[in-house]
């Protein structure tokens, strides 16, 4: 990992802008330097205004919960070879269950390649027999450039091997390749991500903890965050596929007396808001309670015409208009409101993706 060039502390004053006009930096950001758009959702509020991200517990309340993806990163980066020899990358979209890989296909090379500038994958057919982190798989499923495989092996060794041959997904916006550790979270659990939950990166434990003595409660849930690209224009028009969560009694409760005490439910990224609507949608369905805890599968695909049932706001990663989680963000704030917030982090020279800064939108 390589330090931010060029970056002061929490002074933002002190931050030299970019000129007007100019798009967001892709430079990484240290954690504990990662800077703050806070944007107030109410369309007659004050303009959107820059914060080091360590004053996250001021600008909350007392009473309000923040809940936390608490999924860690697979190395979801895996070398793999035909039977024939053809070389081609999987990267894992979802969990490894029971023995079963569910991924994309791109064809040789590495991250240091724009995906929509890499070679076509060799060609893979259902019942075809290939090698996966030097594990033996056959192909249970194909649908274009997305695979199922089965692995042979115990559960042990397929872990094993995973770790030792696999890497975090990565972009070509960064040539080092990153360690795995450099894309996990201070509270990481279940290797549940094909990539990090970001919007939780800068939350380091003495954010954690300021949060907790300023009244703020944390609770968390775990979702299967996929990829965020594919370099199919097919395939990532229809991203985030579905993705797998799961929700805790003790999570459900917490946002129940949050809510009773009219307090704000703040959601550490997108994944969070996913899960938690997701489930929202399905209890309402069945005429149940207005969340429910236990497993399921999020398939809402949020915009401007969704209004949240159980999300007051969130803290996301930094988007422009245009790319698809700025359309999830304009569930929770109007999109002038989300054009003045973008405008105003390029200005100052803020970074996106998934190592860069982050902005907080909630109401108040």
């Amino acid at each position: 990992m390589t330090e931010a060039s060029g970056r002061a502390g929490p002074a933002i004053g002190l931050a030299a802008p970019r000129a007007p006009g100019g798009g967001l930096a892709s430079d990484e950001v240290a954690r504990d330097a990662v800077r703050l758009v806070v944007v107030d959702r109410h369309a007659d509020a004050a303009p959107p205004r820059l914060e080091p991200f360590a004053a996250l517990p001021r600008l909350l309340r007392r009473g309000d919960l923040v809940v936390v993806n608490d999924a860690a990163t697979l190395p979801a980066s895996l070398p793999g070879r035909t039977v024939d020899g053809r070389g081609f990358e999987l990267r894992l979209s979802g969990p490894v269950a029971a023995g079963r890989l569910f991924g994309v296909v791109f064809g040789e090379g590495d991250h240091r390649t724009r995906t929509e500038h890499r070679a076509p994958p060799p060609r893979i057919g259902h019942g075809d027999r290939v090698t996966v982190a030097g594990m033996m798989a056959t192909v249970a499923g194909v649908a274009g450039r997305r695979v199922e495989l089965v692995v042979r092996g115990d559960e042990d060794a397929l872990w094993h091997a995973l770790y030792a041959a696999g890497a975090p997904v990565q972009y070509a916006h960064r040539r080092e390749r990153l360690p795995l550790w450099s894309v996990q979270t201070a509270y990481a659990g279940r290797p549940w991500s094909a990539e990090m939950p970001s919007a939780g990166r800068p939350l380091t434990w003495d954010t954690l903890l300021a949060l907790r003595r300023a009244g703020v409660a944390l609770a968390s849930l775990t979702h299967a965050a996929g990829l965020s690209s594919t370099g199919d224009d097919a395939l990532d028009r229809a991203l985030p596929w579905p993705e797998r969560y799961e929700i805790p009694r003790a999570t459900v409760d917490a946002v129940v007396d949050t809510r009773a005490r009219q307090g704000r439910v703040i959601a550490i990224g997108t994944t969070v808001v996913r899960a938690l609507e997701a489930a929202a949608q399905d209890a309402e369905r069945g005429a149940g309670p207005v969340l429910r805890p236990g497993s399921g599968l999020a398939t809402l695909r949020l915009d401007a015409s969704h209004r949240p049932r159980v999300v007051s706001g969130l803290v996301s990663g930094l988007h422009v208009p245009g790319e698809s989680h700025f359309e999830l963000l304009s569930a929770f704030a109007p999109v002038e409101r989300l054009r003045l917030a973008a405008a105003l982090a390029a200005h100052h020279g803020l970074s996106s993706h998934e190592l860069g800064d982050a902005c907080l939108i909630a109401p108040g």
